[in-house]
């Protein structure tokens, strides 16, 4: 997925699931537009404000957000794609695991010492590419996930590593020739509104379909931080893609709107970690426009684009 003013989303076609096994993980690259020159516009100029924490990888970039927060970027993908850390007392939660290009599990391990869980924002490859080097794996019970926990060949992600989504070099050892997911196995299933105790820090799953069947979000409501996925993001929101089912996400918007007035800080899984809750809104009226006919677009290859003030929505002509 990428969000970069490349990145993705969701739309039009409402999956049954005899339709879903048939498709691959990443189904919407075949139309996603191909940017070379994305890689002059790193860096982004607003990771020179925040606090760089670091570490010995040549892949990740690791920031800390808020105390026990840490946001773990791929700058050198077109991806952009943006994992987090999060820790308790207790434990520490891994929300995604990248794009399986970088070893997230020596990463994390020099970052905290707590036992960890994954779970993911939805299972586009771009999102579990490591899941498989972890144990405890919590995720939603659906058709759709427990498919693309089968991991993807190279065929299916071979356009991931293309040269012109790569922005230098990939890590030593790391062969683009036979890169592929391996398969991982989820351990527990969570459900809207369970709640993940990590010890002095609880995290509400909030189950956010739309983007994919699976997409969900964190609202750590203590500290008013939502962790919001591929639901939103800053960047093209790619709304074309089989996964999409519009309705649903028409009301996971609305769902995430109506929290903007309890929150601080949104932390998107593309391009940046940090937004304002203000956000939510926008998207929400955006969103609108383009149901109803009354925002203005603009060809991009075979898609339209509407643009609004620090994201866009993409979508089918």
């Amino acid at each position: 997925m990428t969000r970069k003013i490349p990145r993705l989303l969701l739309m039009l076609v409402s999956l049954s699931v005899p339709l879903l096994a048939q498709l691959p993980s990443r189904p919407e690259a075949a139309n996603e537009p191909l940017r070379p020159e994305w890689c002059k516009q790193l860096p982004r100029s607003g990771y020179a404000t925040l606090g760089r924490v670091s570490t010995d990888s040549a892949w990740f970039e690791v920031y800390r957000i808020r105390p026990g927060v840490f946001a773990i970027y791929e700058p050198h993908q077109y991806e952009e794609v943006i994992s987090y850390l999060i820790t308790g007392s207790k434990r520490a939660l891994l929300f995604d695991t990248g794009i399986g290009i970088g070893d997230m599990r020596a990463l994390v391990s020099k970052l905290t010492n707590l036992p960890i869980e994954v779970l993911n924002s939805h299972t586009h490859v771009d999102h579990i590419g490591d899941d498989w080097q972890f144990d405890h794996i919590l995720g939603v019970q659906s058709a759709y996930t427990q498919l693309n926990a089968q991991g993807a060949s190279q065929e299916q992600v071979r356009e991931m590593v293309l040269p012109e989504r790569l922005c230098g070099n990939v890590p030593a050892g790391f062969d683009v020739q036979t890169h592929s997911i391996p398969a991982f196995k989820i351990s527990h299933f969570v459900k809207d509104g369970d709640k993940i105790d990590l010890g002095d820090r609880r995290l509400e799953v909030l189950l956010t379909p739309g983007h994919t069947p699976d997409s969900l979000c964190l609202f750590d409501r203590k500290n008013k931080l939502l962790f919001t996925g591929d639901t939103f993001y800053p960047g093209p929101i790619f709304l074309y893609v089989p996964d999409t089912d519009v309705a649903a996400y028409t009301r996971s918007v609305e769902r995430l709107a109506k929290l903007a007035p309890q929150l601080d800080l949104l932390l998107p899984s593309h391009n940046f970690p940090e937004a304002k809750p203000e956000m939510l809104v926008l998207l929400r009226e955006a969103f609108q426009k383009t149901q109803s006919g009354s925002a203005t677009s603009v060809a991009n290859g075979d898609l339209r684009e509407y643009k609004f003030d620090g994201f866009s929505l993409l979508m089918a002509k």
